[in-house]
């Protein structure tokens, strides 16, 4: 069994919940209205793209993003 793979995704709340997509993964986008739920449906879209990236034959990136959260002074 291959061991899973650990991608980044980013999410940003919108007017109506959130949005997120995943860096590694140019085009691999979802949208909800809660951040679980969005979470939940970046998960399926993944693994989604990277069914559809192998059925054509395309090479599938290995992740490599990553994301931090920085603290400035500005308030």
């Amino acid at each position: 069994m291959k061991s899973p793979m650990r991608y980044t995704i980013i999410l940003e709340k919108t007017g109506t919940g959130y949005s997120a997509y995943a860096p590694d993964l140019p085009g691999c986008i979802a949208a909800g209205d809660t951040y679980d739920e969005t979470v939940q449906l970046m998960r399926e879209a993944i693994d989604f793209h990277i069914d559809g990236m192998r059925l054509n034959g395309e090479a599938v990136p290995e992740p490599s993003s990553v994301a931090e959260t920085v603290e400035v002074g500005a308030a």
